[in-house]
């Protein structure tokens, strides 16, 4: 019933998904969300875990790319000093903004992944979209007053999804 909210994998922090890893699985580019997956959703400045990250992706020829559903100026502020390309507006829990982002890149579905803090925005959109999806948990333990409903769903859905799916676990890399 909810297995459209089920993640391919699920880590703690975006920082777990190494080179290594996407080369071992065939993945070619890496699709996030921003708020509370790459930054602190109420404050965008970032860190320098995030910024080495970006680096060793960007070394290892695996480009980021944002997708949100925020609007084009509050994404382009938020990244200002990321220089990462996005898609505005995403629609997500729709599939419009991921399937953007995999025709932007030039890739097929199966190369590209969609990093989310979310199950019923970033993961439904990504499954939905028939691209693998990670779900990561929120960078501050704090949220917006507009996901905050979410959350409570969420926290249902994850129950029910775990108590069929043993696998569901938090690891340490994907695998």
């Amino acid at each position: 019933m909810f297995l459209k909210y089920k993640p391919t994998w699920m880590v703690e922090a975006i920082y777990q998904i190494t080179p290594e890893h996407c080369h071992s699985l065939g993945i070619k580019a890496i699709l996030t969300d921003l708020d509370n997956t790459l930054i602190a959703w109420d404050n965008p400045n970032g860190t320098d875990e995030l910024r080495h990250w970006l680096e060793g992706m960007q070394a290892a020829g695996i480009p980021v790319m944002v997708v949100s559903n925020n609007s084009h100026d509050r994404v382009a502020a938020a990244l200002n000093f990321l220089d990462l390309e996005f898609i505005p507006r995403a629609l997500k829990p729709f599939t419009k903004g991921i399937n953007q982002g995999v025709e932007r890149l030039g890739l097929t579905k199966e190369e590209v992944i969609m990093v989310g803090d979310q199950l019923m925005t970033d993961i439904k959109a990504s499954n939905t979209a028939g691209v693998r999806s990670v779900l990561v948990k929120p960078v501050v333990a704090t949220d917006s007053w507009k996901t905050q409903f979410n959350r409570f769903m969420e926290r249902k859905i994850m129950r029910y999804l775990q108590s069929k799916h043993p696998d569901m676990i938090w690891q340490g890399e994907l695998k």
